[in-house]
Formats: structure tokens, sequence, C-alpha cells
């Protein structure tokens, strides 16, 4: 089955709903969270920064929503609902669709840098906020670990869906 790339889509085109999308999204979602979790949990405590703990984040919110919060939801939340399924279509379907819209066509390296940059607004700055704990995390050293992972993020996301593009339209 032959699908179109996104170079190759009208500006701003939203992609098709099917399975080869949800393919998509569940592939590079899998590789850029593995990213986000090995920086956040391997590099950075190796170098003697902060540990990021995302399925806290994900236990704090549900608890604060008075939703079961063990471990396994924590988890759960963070890799499939988030990683593989939430920021995938965050990107794919409003961020992507939106630029291509506003700025046209450009590399996907800025995009995808700014993309992670909003996704760590959204989870530092707003998470946190609906989970009950300070703003941005107070600032402290896992606010800026948790931005580097954040754009580490975007761009292993897009750079897997091009890589897979690609391979497709070859």
């Amino acid at each position: 089955m032959t699908t179109i790339s996104s170079e190759y889509r009208t500006a701003g085109a939203l992609p098709a709903i099917n399975f080869n999308t949800l393919g998509l999204m569940f592939i590079s979602g899998f590789f850029a969270t593995i990213a986000f979790d090995v920086w956040g949990q391997i590099v950075s405590p190796g170098l003697s920064y902060a540990n990021l703990s995302p399925h806290g984040l994900a236990r704090s919110l549900l608890a604060n929503l008075g939703l079961p919060s063990n471990d396994f939801a924590g988890y759960f939340v963070h890799f499939y609902l988030v990683g593989l399924v939430g920021y995938p279509i965050g990107w794919m379907f409003i961020f992507a669709p939106l630029w291509q819209r506003v700025i046209g066509a450009t590399h996907w390296l800025l995009p995808a840098a700014l993309y992670g940059f909003g996704l760590w607004i959204f989870a530092i700055g707003g998470i946190t906020a609906l989970a009950g704990l300070p703003f941005f995390l107070k600032f402290t050293g896992i606010t800026w670990v948790a931005l580097a992972g954040h754009v580490l993020y975007g761009i292993v996301l897009v750079a897997t869906l091009k890589l897979i593009e690609g391979r497709q339209s070859a």
C-alpha cells in the first residue's frame, strides 16, 4: 500500500485516519518515549542532573482527579496514552498541519523542536498545576531536564516519522 508522505500532502492537510497512521503514531511515539525516558532516567542522572519521573506526574494527576493512581496506572498513562497516542496525535493532527498552513514548508527539525518545547509547557506548566504540584515545579533542576527531554521527544518523534515516510515513498 502506497501512502503520500507529509512533504507531498496539500499544505496543512491532515493525515488519513487509518491503520497506517495508527502504526506511524505508535512506532514514532514508541521511539520518542524511549528517547525521553533514556534521557530523563539514565543519561541525566548519570550526569548528576535530575531524574525524571513522568509516571509520578501521571500518578499525581490521576490522584488529584480521584482516579486510581498506582504504579501501573502512572506508567500506562505516561507510556501508552501520552507517549504512543496523545503526543503523536498532537503532532500529526494539530501542530504539523498548523505549521504547514501558517509557516509553510521548512526543514522538519525546527518545528519538531518547537513542538517539544510546547509539550514541555503543556506538561510542566499545565499538567503539573492540574496535578496539584508547584508551577513549573518551582523551576528546579527537574524542570530543565524535562525541557531537554520534551524537545528530544519532539525531534525523535518527527525524525522517526520522516524516516518511515521516506521508506514508504521509496
